[in-house]
């Protein structure tokens, strides 16, 4: 029986810098007559002309080669294969509009917005999650307790990986009489044991975020390799994660409203509360008071709390607030029962308003109605507005639009998600969810996004009981008569509309003397809001046909049935089902690399470090590059170009500008004269290195023997994540990081040409970590 041994870490440095240009008049042959006779613009996709370079002991000799001799297809072939050609696909993939578009940061500004988002991290930790502290630092931890664990859960130990967990029991150590409890842990290639209290500290469950429960294959005791490039790659996709939504929220920081004015109507408006607010309600109305007049930046909060805790007197509050300065308020609902539910709370509430006026906007009304309406919102006579997913449509257009009021978002299809989050940039908006999803819970997590958690329930008030059951006649028989007993109603709520009428039956035959009616609505969130024990049970039809995701959700609405559990259940959903997109582009799939726990843990770590994942770019004039080699081009080239001269100045100011710049200059030069001649590709290489060095922060660049160095301002750690990153064994493992500087030391000393591709390969590969890593 194998014990577990430390793994150690894999640590990997890496980075580069470039320097001078060439000059300009020794890039051409001496053929002078041909820059100016015979000139003309290729219009195919190939030249007609193209040259070969041949590398020979005295330097570049020139041969021509006719291209009509040569096939299309094994032009085009070459053209996509060539590394400045996948070089450019990478950024444009990687970068694309994205980077083109990124905010312009200076330093100061850099760090005064990162320590933002550590302080909003932090708030999120601690309003959301509460202190889950370890013993070694009061670190946040998404640690499993060993006991809580059943025998047949995966689980992930941080060093060795995914096993499944056996059972605790006690065992007597070697050198020992007493025995001591150890937890059994079964990986692919034996089983391992460890103390309780070290398990305590390793391990974390492996859930995934999909269907299936079950890991691709449990990890290997003796050779942790495997497992250590899973976790590399999702400590790799992370730190990408955690970037995005840096530029995401910086993006709403710099979207700027001027703050909403305080007034006695507020406090008075406040006061017609019948109730007394619980400290968790009264914590949510200072939270958004504070956003909407002490802010520039519009708001973007998520209220979390149980039906009935008062999320939406936190609504009329700030919807007072917004409308009293003259601006409008949308109220949006997934159902229109719910929103009809929403415009008579208001209208009652500002019925001594009277010059605010309360709309509601529904597939009821008559045409007429509707456009009388729309032509209201239009001109500014309607105050708040409140209606479903038709208020998202584009025949709506408001006046004058400060305010939305999102209730259960997680209703709402994804077109109207990406709709509702197109408002954030320019309005105020405000998010209600007994159970968010958990794209909404995961940003509230990580601080990305403000909540405010109302967990404390109104006074009398007591929880749903609710039980899980198999289907069957008598225990819905004997459930509805405790229920009548007691003078109660009783609900009987169908999945579908089809089956109702058989359910009727079954109902009237069983209760002769009940009066029973049939409507549509839906489920369990309207019941148990009196002080009166209210109970939900669970029916299925038979545990065999369904999944075990379906019977862990169903176990998880079973468990979490204390009051102001509503936030807990959304975290074991998020658990069960995964967080899914952020940005609604793809899956996040890394997360199934080492589990959700595990990433979440990784997560907070890497938001807890970002100030030391910064790459501080360099000039691009600054950057020198201490290799010889300075290509002529040849004569029959230089003839097909139309202004070479202007060419090559263009070349060199797309690479001063960006590497996007430089990318779409050799695409245009590409389709304007087809594939360059190799000393041509020498020069644009260079241009590439160059360029890519002052990116990642590389002042110099010199080769001496086999030793290639890159003198660079980045850290130890960020060049740790660059290499991480490397998809290439070869350029990874010839990198070394010593102080200032990156060493790669060669197997033998390269011509010049081959020395220049081998630095544009790896700085091509580290180049590929930037969208990791913050800039500024």
């Amino acid at each position: 029986m194998a014990s577990l041994l430390p793994v150690p870490e894999v640590s990997m440095p890496l980075v580069l810098n470039l320097s001078s240009s060439p000059s300009l008049w020794t890039l051409f042959t001496v053929n002078r007559p041909l820059l100016y006779k015979q000139r003309r613009k290729i219009q195919s996709s190939f030249p007609l002309l193209t040259t070969m370079a041949v590398h020979t002991q005295g330097g570049l000799s020139i041969s021509s080669l006719n291209t009509h001799e040569l096939a299309p297809k094994r032009e085009k072939i070459e053209l996509e294969t060539d590394a400045i050609s996948i070089l450019n696909e990478r950024i444009r993939r990687d970068h694309g509009k994205k980077e083109a578009t990124r905010p312009v940061m200076d330093s100061q500004e850099a760090d005064k917005y990162i320590q933002m988002v550590k302080e909003q991290q932090q708030k999120g930790l601690e309003k959301l999650k509460g202190y889950r502290e370890n013993k070694e630092g009061g670190v946040f931890s998404y640690k499993v307790d060993p006991y809580t664990l059943r025998s047949g859960d995966y689980v992930v130990h941080k060093k060795v990986g995914v096993g499944r967990f056996v059972g605790i029991k006690f065992d007597v150590r070697k050198a020992s009489t007493e025995p001591i409890e150890y937890v059994f842990i079964e990986y692919a290639d034996g089983m391992a044991k460890l103390p309780v209290k070290q398990a305590s500290r390793m391990l974390y469950r492996y859930n995934l975020p999909n269907e299936t429960k079950k890991p691709r294959a449990l990890s290997k005791l003796n050779d942790t390799s495997v497992w250590e490039r899973r976790k590399t790659k999702g400590k790799v996709a992370i730190q990408k994660m955690v970037v995005d939504l840096m530029e995401l929220y910086l993006h709403r920081l710099k979207q700027k409203r001027s703050p909403y004015p305080t007034s006695p109507a507020m406090a008075e408006f406040a006061a017609q509360f019948l109730y007394e607010p619980t400290p968790d309600q009264k914590q949510a109305f200072i939270d958004v008071e504070k956003d909407l007049t002490e802010r520039e930046t519009p708001m973007d909060r998520l209220i979390c709390g149980d039906v009935g805790f008062g999320k939406t007197e936190v609504a009329l509050r700030a919807i007072f607030c917004v409308v009293s300065a003259g601006k409008q308020a949308m109220v949006l609902a997934p159902t229109i029962v719910l929103a009809k539910q929403h415009f008579d709370v208001i209208s009652e509430r500002f019925s001594k308003y009277p010059s605010i006026k309360v709309g509601l906007l529904s597939r009821f009304q008559s045409k007429a109605e509707k456009e009388e309406y729309l032509n209201m919102i239009k001109k500014g006579n309607l105050d708040i507005i409140v209606g479903t997913h038709s208020l998202l449509g584009s025949r709506v257009v408001y006046n004058n639009l400060g305010l939305l009021v999102v209730d259960e978002e997680q209703r709402f299809g994804v077109k109207q998600k990406e709709k509702i989050a197109s408002f954030k940039t320019s309005v105020d908006v405000l998010t209600l969810s007994a159970t968010p999803i958990p794209r909404t819970l995961y940003l509230a997590l990580t601080g990305f996004r403000d909540a405010s958690l109302i967990s404390t329930p109104p006074p009398e008030r007591v929880p749903i009981r609710t039980c899980l059951s198999a289907f069957g006649k008598e225990k819905v028989i004997v459930a509805i008569q405790y229920e009548l007993d007691r003078g109660g109603q009783v609900f009987y709520v169908l999945p579908r509309i089809k089956g109702l009428e058989e359910v009727m039956d079954f109902l009237e035959q069983s209760f002769p003397d009940v009066d029973i009616a049939i409507a549509h609505g839906k489920l369990r969130g309207r019941v148990g809001r009196a002080d009166k024990e209210a109970y939900a049970y669970l029916f299925y039809p038979d545990k065999s046909l369904l999944s075990d995701q379906a019977m862990e959700r169903l176990a998880a609405l079973e468990e979490c049935r204390e009051l102001g559990q509503g936030f807990q259940l959304a975290e074991r959903d998020m658990g069960i089902r995964g967080f899914g997109t952020i940005f609604g582009e793809q899956q996040t799939g890394d997360v199934g690399n080492v589990g959700i726990d595990l990433f979440f843990e990784m997560l907070f770590e890497s938001l807890s470090r970002v100030e030391e994942h910064r790459v501080v770019s360099v000039p691009y004039q600054s950057v020198q590059i201490d290799i010889n080699i300075n290509p002529r081009l040849p004569s029959e080239y230089i003839n097909y170009l139309e202004n070479p001269m202007e060419t090559i100045i263009e070349a060199e100011k797309a690479a001063e500008k960006d590497i996007w710049s430089l990318m779409q200059f050799t695409e245009n030069l590409r389709r304007q004269y087809g594939k360059e001649p190799y000393s041509m590709g020498i020069l644009l290489k260079k241009l590439y290195v160059r360029r890519m060095a002052a990116d990642l922060g590389i002042i110099r660049i010199y080769a001496s023997g086999k030793m290639v160095g890159m003198k660079t301002n980045m850290s130890k750690g960020v060049f740790k994540l660059m290499t991480d990153s490397m998809i290439s064994d070869v350029y990874r493992n010839s990198l070394l990081f010593e102080e200032d500087r990156i060493k790669a030391e060669l197997l033998l000393e390269l011509p010049r040409e081959q020395l220049l591709n081998w630095i544009f390969q790896c700085l091509a590969e580290l180049h590929a970590s930037l969208p990791a890593l913050i800039k500024y």
